[in-house]
């Protein structure tokens, strides 16, 4: 934990919630150290960190030595727009928050908005714990979205059967219909056309471009049409008035309102991984003084050689060594270890470990910034931030598209003014109109979305959730699959295997004496072995005396006979002689099992063998993969031993053992610089940050909440034989994306021509509002009901 590229950290992570914004921290020199944010990437620093340098006699601290040589290269441009100033220890005040583009990573800025370049807003790099859990953005297009509704389904509705009705006459039902879409248009519709105007400033066209250009034309045309409709040429009166298109923008605003709310929506999940990380350290630490008294203080008022008291069920506020007493620490939340470890003075602790029977007394080490829980919550933001999510589609293309369509309508309106029949300009006006609204994205903007969303709900009946589009997208392209082992291929939990009698002793009667004693234990392999000797019928005895104060086993008496069940080192302490049953030990271990003995009266009575199972599901799915045509490595926390073993069982040529969530991120990056397209499946929380590093992110829906927020598809019944289905599902939904784009795109090539005019020269014939309607919707239609198909695809 000594790589000072690490060592940054968000508000105290791995401290409470809100560390880094001053409070309680007036006369600390910790609260100031917080208060400091790197000014390349804008994560949170301290002065502790070794990475820092003067510019323009101001010092700077930087996260590591990348963002300390970036900015030495360019120091104006950080020093700008990110400024970070030598803040006094007595000073609170916090430095700001850095917004970036979920799609442009390059893109940051001190205060929210929307990103230049694609238009999407801009999120926080690092999310605050303590922040309400609020939308703005979500909220105002949600507001818009209902209040407008009714107006776009009425308004559509007398568009389409207005005339028949004959409630009205027509010239009286186009100012109605003016009145129904104005709202919808100028005001549900406001933050598109701001986003539209943006894209013009910024010479940067996406779909807002066309959004903006298609909407703003049929309800600016349709505009004219009511108010003057003496302008048109007669041609263009049908039934006493110049058709209108104010149902075509109507529909069109709000459309791309409930699709901008489901991205909002899935994209407010990206910081979730982040604040179950934030939240799983606890708020406070008791604190033990120099006199001898106790006092519980916020975790932010934890020093580097502070004494704290971790009672049995809390958490171990930070990172230290143990000074006195002994326990079973569950270290599983963060490095996949399925059995709690003993802990005695001297061993190691790691900060939101749980400390599972036995009070300690440690004295921290690292705090704030430095512990672990905060590495992997940078490991995780940084893996969020290092990969822009796949541009969908539609937007790869909208770019030449946007600029191709305003070209032919540009087209057309200087070529019918200077040489088409009279009024020529007039004629120009009408098919310069006509083609942008023919080319109005309707059915390229739900080309992708109906997909996706017929493909999600597809892949939810199976047990597989999707996250994003990108993740569709990206996962039938993976060839390379790194599996954790606990949790994911076995089933994460402590099963009693077997017990080893030694010579003259029973193996029921050795399991019925070791789970006697364990009844007294709150221990998860104890839980096992009486589990597994109540299983069997064996009646157990009540323990007379019962001692679990060593940390490496337990002793006590039962029938009046002295009892000690635990490791290697309990035996070695008592004298017992373990070499008679050292080979069987061994064995176990190769297997994959942990190895627990039992003395009685000072003598040797056997071995009981506890192991994690693997999934009954996990050799077929294997299986299945390879099959597929994937590349399975496994990489876990476990010893490297009992990983070789699963691998060996499970036929995985390719193990990596006693793998750190640095390491294991590590292994997704090369394999990435390698250019392999790689997807990790793993349940906890150490398997965080290379769940969201990788590809794709696979999580067992059995596993952590941190692990299903940080990785892009969960399987919900944590079965491996998912990520196939998956895969499959994945193929076929990226082929009808494609079918549905090449509809949008069919009728875009037939549309435009027809409605600039081409085609009058030789029959005389040009698109009518009625026609363009008529295709639009039928493009519509043909794009969804082809989406609609994938319900049906048999995965």
């Amino acid at each position: 934990m000594d790589e000072p590229v690490h060592h940054h950290t968000h508000a105290g992570h791995g401290a409470a919630p809100g560390a880094g914004q001053g409070h309680g921290h007036e006369h600390h020199h910790h609260g100031a150290q917080d208060a400091l944010k790197d000014p390349v990437c804008g994560m949170a620093v301290t002065e502790a960190s070794a990475h820092h340098l003067e510019h323009a006699g101001r010092p700077y601290w930087f996260c590591s030595i990348r963002c300390k040589d970036k900015f030495a290269a360019e120091p104006q441009r950080y020093a700008v727009e990110a400024p970070a100033p030598a803040l006094a220890p007595t000073d609170p005040a916090p430095a700001g928050t850095i917004y970036t583009c979920p799609m442009h990573p390059e893109i940051r800025q001190d205060r929210p908005g929307n990103c230049p370049k694609c238009g999407m807003a801009l999120e926080p790099l690092l999310p605050d714990l303590d922040a309400e859990e609020r939308n703005p953005e979500l909220e105002d297009f949600t507001r818009r979205f209902w209040w407008t509704l009714p107006l776009t389904v009425v308004v559509t509705l007398l568009a389409m059967v207005g005339h028949r009705l004959g409630l009205f006459d027509m010239a009286t039902q186009s100012w109605i219909e003016l009145a129904l879409s104005a709202p919808v248009v100028l005001w549900a519709g406001w933050p598109f056309f701001v986003r539209w105007a943006q894209s013009l400033v910024n010479r940067s066209p996406n779909m807002w471009t066309l959004i903006g250009t298609g909407t703003g034309a049929a309800f600016l045309y349709s505009l004219v049409a009511t108010v003057a409709p003496q302008v048109f040429p007669e041609s263009f009166f049908a039934m006493g008035r110049v058709a209108v298109y104010y149902e075509a923008a109507a529909v069109i605003i709000s459309l791309t309102l409930l699709g901008q709310m489901l991205e909002l929506r899935a994209r407010s999940q990206t910081s979730a991984a982040i604040k179950s990380l934030l939240g799983l350290a606890p708020k406070t630490a008791r604190r033990i003084r120099p006199d001898g008294g106790e006092e519980d203080v916020p975790l932010t008022h934890v020093h580097v050689g502070d004494l704290l008291r971790v009672r049995p069920g809390e958490k171990v506020p930070v990172d230290g060594a143990v000074v006195e007493g002994a326990s079973a620490v569950d270290e599983s939340m963060l490095t996949g270890e399925p059995v709690p470890v003993s802990k005695r003075a001297g061993d190691k602790l790691i900060g939101a470990t749980l400390n599972t029977s036995g009070a300690l007394v440690m004295r921290s080490e690292r705090v704030g910034a430095q512990t672990m829980l905060s590495q992997i919550v940078q490991m995780v933001a940084q893996a969020q931030r290092s990969k822009a999510p796949m541009q969908r589609m539609a937007d790869q293309v909208a770019g030449w598209f946007v600029m191709v369509v305003v070209g032919i309508a540009l087209l057309t309106f200087f070529a019918w003014g200077l040489f088409g029949p009279e009024p020529g300009w007039v004629f120009g006006f009408i098919n310069a109109v006509a083609v942008l609204i023919i080319a109005c994205p309707c059915a390229l903007g739900l080309a992708t979305p109906m997909s996706i969303m017929v493909a999600t709900g597809k892949a939810a009946t199976r047990g597989v959730l999707f996250r994003d589009a990108a993740a569709i997208e990206r996962l039938r392209d993976v060839d390379t699959l790194i599996v954790d082992k606990t949790g994911t291929l076995t089933e994460g939990k402590p099963a009693f295997e077997r017990a080893v009698p030694a010579p003259g002793w029973d193996a029921d009667e050795v399991l019925r004496l070791a789970a006697s004693l364990d009844q007294g234990s709150e221990h998860p392999l104890a839980d096992a072995i009486v589990a597994a000797a109540r299983q069997r019928g064996l009646a157990l005895d009540k323990p007379e005396e019962f001692e679990s104060g060593s940390g490496i086993g337990v002793r006590g008496r039962v029938a009046g006979r002295a009892l000690a069940l635990g490791n290697t080192a309990l035996m070695q302490q008592l004298g017992v002689a373990v070499e008679p049953l050292v080979p069987q030990a061994e064995g176990l271990r190769a297997e994959g099992a942990s190895v627990i003995h039992l003395a009685v009266d000072g003598q040797l009575a056997g071995l009981l063998a506890v192991a994690d199972p693997v999934k009954a599901s996990t050799p077929e799915a294997l299986k299945t993969l390879r099959e597929a045509g994937l590349r399975v490595i496994m990489a876990t926390g476990d010893g490297v031993t009992t990983a070789r073993a699963v691998g060996a069982r499970l036929g995985i040529d390719e193990v990596h053992g006693e793998v750190k969530p640095a390491d294991k991120l590590a292994l997704v990056d090369g394999l990435q610089r390698q250019g392999k397209v790689v997807a990790m499946a793993g349940d906890g929380i150490n398997d965080a940050p290379a769940l969201a590093k990788a590809d794709v992110g696979l999580a067992m829906g059995t596993g952590t909440d941190v692990a299903m927020n940080s990785a892009a598809v969960t399987l919900v019944k944590g079965d491996l034989r998912g990520i196939a289905q998956a895969r499959v599902i994945s193929q076929a939904t990226i082929a009808n994306m494609k079918q549905n784009l090449g509809f949008a795109f069919v009728y875009n090539a037939l549309g435009v021509p027809l409605a600039a005019g081409l085609l009058y020269p030789f029959t005389g014939w040009l698109l009518s509002p009625m026609i363009a309607a008529l295709a639009m919707s039928l493009s519509s239609v043909s794009v969804v009901g082809n989406a609609l198909r994938l319900r049906g695809s048999k995965v």
